[in-house]
């Protein structure tokens, strides 16, 4: 399963939504990888999602695999779409 999100937070993906994503996914059984462009990150992994670079306007691809993909991809996205609660 995959949906594509948008970085809308003017600072982008910093240490704060970065720490959020990966609390966030850790509870969750399913794989989860954001795709910046063809570079995949663990959606589990602080420096791995900083890694990405990913400033305000950046399209990602949040991709789940598991039985709970459903439930991780709403998760995850739902983080970007709350700006991660800094605006």
């Amino acid at each position: 399963m995959e949906k594509e999100v948008t970085v809308t937070n003017s600072l982008g993906l910093h240490a704060r939504p970065a720490a959020m994503i990966a609390k966030c996914s850790a509870g969750f059984a399913s794989e989860i990888l954001i795709n910046k462009s063809g570079e995949i990150a663990n959606a589990k992994s602080i420096l791995g999602i900083m890694t990405l670079s990913a400033g305000k306007g950046t399209k990602l691809v949040i991709s789940a695999e598991g039985d709970d993909a459903v439930q991780a991809l709403e998760a995850v996205s739902a983080l970007f779409e709350s700006n991660f609660d800094e605006e």
